[in-house]
């Protein structure tokens, strides 16, 4: 402690005896102080959307979330009701918020209000009398200023409904499970699955909705491929896109995948994968339907094998936002281990300014386990995060400026 005290005595007169330098020091403090300032004001904020237990739910999973024309944001997920697996009792349940994500309304169940489809293939005793409602995926159209909703019954059949009162009601759905037949020329399909996360409308006012499907054993995930369903009609109807990603070469079980709009009208597909490089896979199309361009692996997008999200940043064309956790399996001499599976955490926002070629900047949301996640932009431009946290589902607030200060 002397030796400490003699040092801070010994700094003070150096001080004095220099005002040029005790001028600068002074600057230089408060500059550090402004800077801690501003960095805790860019703290991203979060509120906890979904949390276990609520409304007697085990577990919430597969978060997906919009904003609409209003400004309405539209959070929704699967409520497992009896475990936290794939397949069991299952409902869809959505939040809405009128004050960008700071608070929530009660949930409600949206899905599904048709006529019971019961069937657990994967649970030999009781399995008969549960129904799975999976993968919800919402679209916002622009256009009509309607909401539409997609989702799947049993990895077997697929339904749409519509909102034309931002998200508090819904019509009866409609059953679209035809839109998937064409797929089976390439693959007998048993499951299938939309998205999940978000669907987009592209500049010609086209609905397109990544969707994925397998074909092993009734009810297994795998192996599978993935492609885009799309409507030129606002929802009333929904045609086959090809096959975006198949399941052939390095590229393993392409599924879960996303969706962006490019700054010159281009779509982007990013694709959850179990391959040996370990990276998502990308594929382009001009029309976000037909003649995906060949997948190829991106070096900075890291493959946990988890669903991941991709938004566009409207105001600045070519920016690209992404999430997913930033994790590898390595071995226990550093080494990455191809076709490992990394943990699910340390979940990451990445930004792109150039239409998703490179990723100048990744930074750690959430450092604990995280998982899937979906990504909105609110109209003031503060970009939306909602995401599994542990066991919760929680949507974080943060800005560019959060984003880009280091």
């Amino acid at each position: 402690m002397c030796g400490l005290y003699e040092a801070s005595k010994n700094k003070a007169m150096q001080l004095k005896a220099n005002p040029m330098k005790s001028k600068l020091f002074s600057i230089l403090s408060l500059a550090l102080i402004s800077a801690s300032a501003f960095a805790a004001e860019l703290k991203p904020e979060s509120s906890e959307v979904f949390p276990p237990g609520m409304n007697g739910i085990t577990r919430y999973r597969i978060p997906g979330i919009v904003v609409t024309q209003k400004g309405t944001v539209l959070a929704y997920c699967e409520a497992r009701k009896d475990s936290g697996g794939d397949w069991g009792e299952i409902e869809i349940h959505l939040r809405r918020s009128i004050d960008g994500g700071k608070t929530w309304m009660p949930s409600q169940i949206v899905a599904h209000h048709g006529d019971r489809i019961e069937g657990n293939p994967h649970k030999k005793n009781g399995g008969e009398r549960e129904q799975t409602v999976n993968n919800p995926v919402v679209i916002v159209d622009r256009t009509t200023n309607t909401i539409e909703f997609l989702y799947c019954i049993n990895y077997a059949r697929c339904f749409s409904m519509r909102s034309l009162d931002d998200g508090l009601t819904w019509s009866l759905p409609v059953e679209i499970t035809s839109t998937f037949e064409p797929f089976r020329k390439q693959y007998d399909w048993k499951v299938i699955a939309t998205g999940p996360g978000h669907g987009i409308q592209i500049k010609s006012g086209r609905l397109v909705v990544p969707i994925w499907l397998a074909y092993g054993k009734t009810g297994d995930h795998k192996p599978s491929a993935a492609g885009t369903i799309y409507s030129d009609d606002h929802g009333k109807s929904w045609l086959a896109g090809d096959i975006a990603f198949p399941n052939e070469g390095d590229f393993g079980n392409p599924n879960e995948t996303m969706i962006t709009e490019l700054s010159d009208g281009r779509v982007m597909l990013v694709a959850r994968s179990e391959s040996k490089p370990n990276r998502k896979l990308i594929s382009r199309s001009a029309d976000g339907a037909t003649q995906w361009t060949r997948p190829e692996f991106h070096d900075q997008l890291w493959e946990p094998i988890c669903m991941a999200s991709i938004v566009s940043y409207p105001s600045q064309p070519g920016t690209l936002i992404f999430s997913n956790p930033h994790s590898l399996d390595i071995d226990k001499n550093g080494k990455e281990k191809p076709a490992g599976r990394g943990k699910r955490k340390n979940l990451a926002i990445k930004l792109s300014r150039d239409d998703g070629k490179t990723w100048s900047i990744n930074k750690t949301l959430e450092a604990g386990l995280s998982a899937y996640s979906d990504l909105a932009v609110l109209p003031d431009g503060t970009v939306l995060c909602l995401y599994e946290a542990n066991t919760s589902i929680t949507c974080a607030r943060f800005t560019l400026d959060w984003l880009t200060t280091p």
